[in-house]
């Protein structure tokens, strides 16, 4: 299967590009490969499974197409992936638990079905997808769009309670697609800066049914007053309503942000938040961009127990990891970045996040290098730090003395743009 995902990617890196410049509306696309490899401790329930370390490929097509005539746009991104490796073993493994992420994302609660696994077992998985699929009608003031798209709110730099939507992995190393929902999608701009923005996200249940229980209404008011800026959030979230404020206000050469939202369950008000500080400058003959960010998550675990007991008996909290929408297992976190500029063409980029009450620690090295106007490479490290049941440690699985943990993760992403 390796070498089959190989052979294709070269077929698709000789072929596609040329091809796909003869297709009617075609806009731009890009091909990207990735490799991981992960290593586990002795007490690592992924051992299990798979052996240590364990390795991943994978190979993602994209190709995207636009048509436009004012005021009118189409827009359709196809995607083509191809994975093969340890990983999938363990989400197939794992697959009722929220912790293990998905490869693929799933259609089956979103309006439209556009993702179709052509060939799936228990070590690869092949699918393709519309990404992206929506109309957008824009005036002098007004966009409309309706369709399968995506939308990011909030100012936070690393993790973002007001960004409902899903939102990325504080962690994640290649950001430059989210994916989307099916929505309808308006935006009004006013003659001095502001927007007001609207959404309803529509959604079915395990039933297949359209239902309102499980969609989204919500509006953002966008606000500047001298050369700072605000948000305003109301929003009915599956069934939950929530409030949100957020702010960018210049301190002197710095830059703060924030966000707090307030949401009612209907059984408790959880109270989230973050806050930021960014500062540029240069050091040591480098640009510099440093960020530190503290995060509440007010749907954590307080007591820092991530048993499967533990964690039952926090249902709202699975639910947001179950949809994506939290990466977190804790109430209070401290991150850390620095973006260097090592040369123009490269970028080195270390992150630390840190659990405060468990004093837990995940680091991260991400290099990004444009290899040529066309290619990028990036590669990452992370090794996650602490005692056995925190959250970077290793929390406890189902199995006695054994642990959801990783040692070393390592990861290489090549990119072609055309």
């Amino acid at each position: 299967m390796i070498r089959y995902i190989i052979f294709s990617l070269l077929a698709y890196a000789l072929i596609v590009p040329a091809e796909a410049s003869e297709l009617p509306l075609f806009n731009n696309g890009h091909i990207k490969t990735f490799f991981s490899l992960n290593t586990f401790p002795d007490d690592s329930v992924f051992r299990d499974q798979v052996d240590t370390p364990s390795t991943d490929i994978s190979g993602d097509l994209r190709l995207n197409f636009k048509w436009d005539k004012s005021p009118v746009s189409l827009f359709a991104d196809y995607q083509l992936t191809a994975s093969h490796g340890d990983s999938i073993t363990i989400a197939n493994a794992f697959a009722g638990s929220p912790v293990i992420a998905g490869v693929i994302p799933n259609d089956d609660n979103r309006l439209f079905d556009l993702t179709h696994i052509v060939s799936r077992d228990n070590n690869q998985i092949i699918a393709h997808r519309l990404d992206r699929l929506y109309a957008d009608i824009t005036g002098q003031n007004l966009v409309v769009r309706f369709g399968r798209q995506a939308i990011s709110w909030g100012n936070g730099l690393m993790y973002s309670p007001m960004d409902l939507f899903n939102p990325f992995d504080p962690s994640a190393i290649d950001t430059e697609y989210k994916t989307g929902d099916d929505m309808l999608y308006g935006q009004l701009l006013q003659d001095n800066g502001n927007d007001l923005q609207t959404v309803w996200v529509i959604r079915r249940d395990n039933n297949h049914h359209v239902n309102d229980k499980n969609g989204s209404i919500a509006i953002k008011y966008h606000g500047f007053f001298g050369d700072n800026e605000f948000d305003i959030l109301i929003s009915e979230h599956y069934e939950d309503t929530i409030i949100g404020v957020g702010s960018i206000v210049n301190l002197g050469g710095a830059i703060w942000r924030g966000d707090i939202t307030l949401t009612d369950t209907q059984t408790q008000n959880v109270t989230s938040l973050v806050t930021s500080l960014s500062y540029s400058w240069l050091g040591w003959g480098h640009n510099i961009s440093g960020i530190i960010e503290y995060f509440h998550n007010g749907f954590g675990q307080s007591n820092s127990n991530y048993s499967p007991a533990a964690l039952t008996g926090n249902p709202d909290l699975l639910k947001r990891l179950e949809r994506g929408e939290l990466f977190t297992l804790g109430q209070n976190y401290i991150a850390a970045s620095a973006t260097i500029e090592m040369t123009p063409l490269w970028i080195l980029t270390p992150n630390i996040f840190i659990n405060i009450n468990d004093d837990s620690i995940f680091a991260q090295l991400v290099s990004t290098y444009d290899l040529k106007q066309e290619w990028q490479l990036h590669a990452a490290m992370g090794i996650p730090m602490g005692k056995a049941g925190t959250e970077f440690g290793g929390i406890d699985s189902a199995i006695t003395g054994k642990q959801l943990s990783t040692e070393l993760n390592l990861y290489a992403q090549l990119s072609w743009y055309f």
